[in-house]
């Protein structure tokens, strides 16, 4: 936006006004019609009539349009469609071009040329011309233009073009266009009565003029816009594009390309809307190399020292990496001698053209001969990328031999899994479904969480049907000896239901909290509501745990703006349960996040490395509810304020052990909790790109242990800027000696230590945030392309274990000499002082 101002200062005219830049659409251009009088042939006695004559001379006309700039196409060539025509040249068709506003050049043209159909194989040119988009002051041409032909002349698109639009000679007709431009802005008044009878006028004169000019005039229509679009000069960056193959796939060797939009310069990028598109002569190729007649020859390849390496290299390609067409040739040829290698199967899979039906019977016909895979390959085999049913049946057999623990471990994600079975389709029967179904009646913790996995994705309107029959299929399963089991999941929808109504009713009172404390406990202290005592009940957060009634007196609201529920169940074993129930909160994220830490946790600890986490458990029981472990702890901003910025004089108060001289003056198991929490927490977060880290989400359990808690942003994303790569203060550090002590070179060695068990199980985390891409993460959901990729990121799968370790000690270093995000902790904790 421009305000015109004069001497004295004052703004006497707004100008508005808008720059190419900022412009994010294609190019379009509307070719309506061509003005031409065609030459009269000579006739003579044996010629058809002249209409008839032109009709079939003139029949086939269409016109090409392509952008030019410093005499380079910057565009493919694209015409208008077939049309018949008889009297007049008329298309009245809408062009739009693969180039965007933002990208055109200041020298940016336009070249029309009419081609006429003269026979199957050969056409000819009518006229043709090349028109300027961008006018005088830079300002790009909008609305009707009248572009003047050169006849029988291809456009040059040239910058000194010797087919130009303007040649400088006027008639009358121009000074009409020119001022019905002008009205047209809203420059000249518009009176109906009186424009109505100029119309008419210059209608007559047109036609005159017409008849007249042996002029060939092209009308188009360029878009619109609200406010003038001005050039907006800018550099563009050198990229590197990867070459495609015709598999889709992007080539390892990238050239290296330059967009250039100066005048002269010789290398320009130019859009293909075919790239996509199977490349024939390749698709040729692939079909002679696959031949199935090959087969028997290629069970006796063996590989070479060399190409064996270069297998091994394939094989170590993370699932998100896109495999070249000579890789994928590669595969092929030696898929027999590969069946050896549980790692291969997905690669070898990838490598297969599914659209051949002989290929794709050769390659599921070479499943039983594979070697058993994992259970992270078994899952990949389960995502979007895999659509044959014979495959994912195959993954579904491999996953029969996990445990009911493990299977645990990534219920979230075979349930998630299930959008791509296309069970709606002619596919007929899931195996994945009967898979889990079968393991959730044999297995009631199994069944419970499966249970409230699909009620959650019933909500969904898009695949609510879908899992709306496998739910139902689900309590089919239940035989007699399932009612009671029905029962109880039926009574926990209604527990549910019950506590999503009272968190809404608490919400909205307007009384202070303690008000709001005391109506809570005195509802459910009221028999006639059910919940101060019930039958036991398996509690759905946590089905090992049976639940008889909440204790009003133990129940109370947290100070939050969602105003969570503190809700004590009393245990069926005499004991009681704590938790939290959220609403108007989506806590599918943070249920994601906790399964993995749970799952990374199990990975660690079959390394023999624990380090003292506390997965919590989370359980989204709906889109904007859901239920929360409460562990008893307290936030470190809060132990900091309160004992002088020091952790260990916190802990001497109720661990002190004087003899523990190493400690400080701690028992040695809190300091030892502490420094393996901090270390285990650090590399997950990080991992998993967990953002807004404050002291107030950073929680400590009486025994020393750090967990996190609000996994609101994930996946790199951070409301501060510059966020440092970990949540690791000097108060942190202090409380472990200082930065020369033992115990935070301890605390180093369990995070490189951390970092490199994780990295080996990479492909089982990346497989796994595979099948969560359509599950409404919001995070996720943000950019479902790049979540893989970003965590992938994370892992540097590129390093060796020693390079690796160098890479995390750098980041521990960077993060506690950050200096940026200790002012914005600085800043976090005044705010909540104030609020307080």
């Amino acid at each position: 936006m421009s305000a015109m101002r004069d001497l004295s200062g004052k703004n006497y005219k707004d100008y508005s006004y808008c720059l190419t830049g900022k412009l994010d659409l294609n190019l379009s251009v509307r070719i309506n019609s061509l003005e031409w009088k065609p030459k009269r042939p000579q006739l003579d006695a044996t010629t058809v009539p002249y209409s008839a004559e032109r009709r079939s001379t003139y029949s086939d006309l269409y016109v090409t349009c392509q952008v030019f700039a410093g005499d380079q196409p910057l565009t493919v060539v694209l015409k208008t469609s077939y049309k018949p025509m008889s009297s007049k040249f008329a298309w009245n068709e809408w062009i739009t071009l693969p180039i965007k506003y933002r990208d055109l050049p200041l020298n940016a043209q336009l070249a029309f040329t009419v081609w006429d159909a003269a026979s199957p194989r050969k056409v000819e040119p009518i006229g043709g011309s090349t028109l300027k988009l961008f006018g005088p002051f830079n300002i790009i041409l909008t609305g009707p233009q009248k572009v003047r032909m050169w006849p029988e002349c291809e456009a040059d698109g040239n910058d000194t073009s010797k087919t130009p639009s303007e040649t400088g000679e006027k008639d009358e007709m121009d000074r009409f266009e020119k001022l019905l431009k002008k009205q047209d802005r809203g420059d000249i008044p518009k009176i109906e009565w009186l424009d109505n009878l100029a119309y008419r006028q210059i209608e007559q004169i047109h036609k005159k003029l017409l008849a007249q000019s042996d002029k060939m005039l092209l009308n188009i229509d360029l878009p619109k816009f609200d406010f003038p679009v001005i050039f907006d000069e800018h550099e563009y960056e050198s990229k590197a594009h990867g070459s495609f193959n015709s598999f889709g796939g992007s080539a390892s060797n990238s050239i290296p390309s330059f967009h250039s939009n100066m005048p002269g310069s010789s290398i320009f990028i130019v859009d293909d809307p075919e790239i996509a598109r199977e490349n024939p002569v390749e698709a040729k190729h692939r079909r002679l190399v696959r031949s199935h007649r090959n087969g028997p020859l290629d069970r006796q390849l063996k590989p070479n020292p060399k190409i064996r390496d270069e297998l091994a290299q394939i094989l170590r390609y993370p699932p998100s990496h896109s495999l070249t067409g000579e890789e994928k040739d590669l595969l092929w040829k030696f898929r027999y001698y590969l069946t050896r290698d549980k790692r291969a199967l997905t690669k070898f899979l990838k490598s297969v053209v599914w659209s051949d039906p002989a290929e794709a019977k050769q390659a599921v016909d070479l499943l039983p001969a594979w070697v058993d895979i994992d259970v992270d390959d078994a899952l990949e085999l389960l995502g979007s990328s895999f659509e044959n049913r014979e495959v994912r049946s195959y993954a579904v057999t491999q996953l029969r031999s996990a445990n009911d623990d493990d299977l645990l471990l990534f219920l979230l994600q075979l349930v998630q899994g299930l959008k791509f079975e296309h069970i709606d389709s002619n596919f007929g029967e899931s195996n994945l479904v009967a898979f889990l179904i079968e393991r959730a009646v044999k297995n009631p913790i199994l069944g419970n969480y499966f249970h409230w996995y699909l009620m959650i994705e019933c909500e969904d309107v898009a695949v609510s049907k879908m899992y709306g029959k496998v739910s139902y299929q689900y309590m089919s399963a239940m035989t007699a000896s399932g009612i009671q089991r029905r029962e109880s999941l039926r009574r926990q929808g209604e527990l549910i239901e019950t506590l999503a109504n009272l968190a809404k009713s608490v919400k909205q009172m307007r009384e202070s909290r303690p008000k709001k404390i005391d109506k809570l406990r005195e509802y459910i202290s009221d028999p006639k509501n059910g919940l101060v005592t019930f039958k036991p009940l398996a509690l759905p957060l946590d089905p090992r745990i049976e639940v008889t009634g909440i204790v009003p007196e133990r129940t109370s609201i947290f100070k939050s703006n969602l105003l969570p529920l503190h809700l004590t169940f009393s245990c069926a074993d005499g004991s009681l349960y704590q938790t939290i129930f959220k609403s108007g909160d989506d806590l599918r994220q943070d249920q994601l996040v906790i399964q993995l830490i749970t799952l990374m946790d199990d990975l660690l600890r079959k390394e023999n490395l624990d380090l003292k986490l506390m997965p919590y458990k989370v359980l989204a029981t709906g889109a904007d509810h859901g239920m929360v472990q409460f562990v008893q702890s307290m936030s470190l901003a809060n132990v900091l304020n309160e004992n002088n910025g020091s952790l260990l004089m916190y802990w001497r108060k109720y661990h002190l052990d004087e003899r523990s001289v190493e400690t400080f003056g701690v028992r040695p198991e809190v300091m030892d909790n502490y420094v393996k929490s901090c270390a285990g927490y650090s590399v997950i977060m990080y991992l998993l790109g967990v953002g807004d880290r404050h002291l107030d989400n950073l929680l400590m359990s009486p025994n020393g242990n750090i967990f996190h808690v609000d996994f609101g942003f994930i996946l790199g994303r951070d409301p501060k800027p510059f966020p440092a790569p970990m949540k690791i203060t000097k108060e942190m550090v202090d409380a472990m000696g200082g930065f020369n002590s033992v115990h935070y070179q301890s605390f180093k060695s369990y995070c490189v230590t951390a970092y490199n068990i994780l990295r080996k199980s990479a492909n089982l985390i990346l497989n796994l945030f595979g099948l969560m891409v359509d599950a409404n993460i919001p995070d996720i959901k943000a950019e479902p392309d790049k979540a893989v990729w970003k965590v992938e990121e994370r892992f540097q799968l590129n390093l060796t274990d020693d390079e690796a370790i160098k890479f995390f000690q750098n980041l521990i270093n960077e993060s506690v000499s950050a200096m940026i995000p200790q002012i914005a902790e600085a800043i976090h904790g005044w705010t909540q002082h104030w609020r307080k």
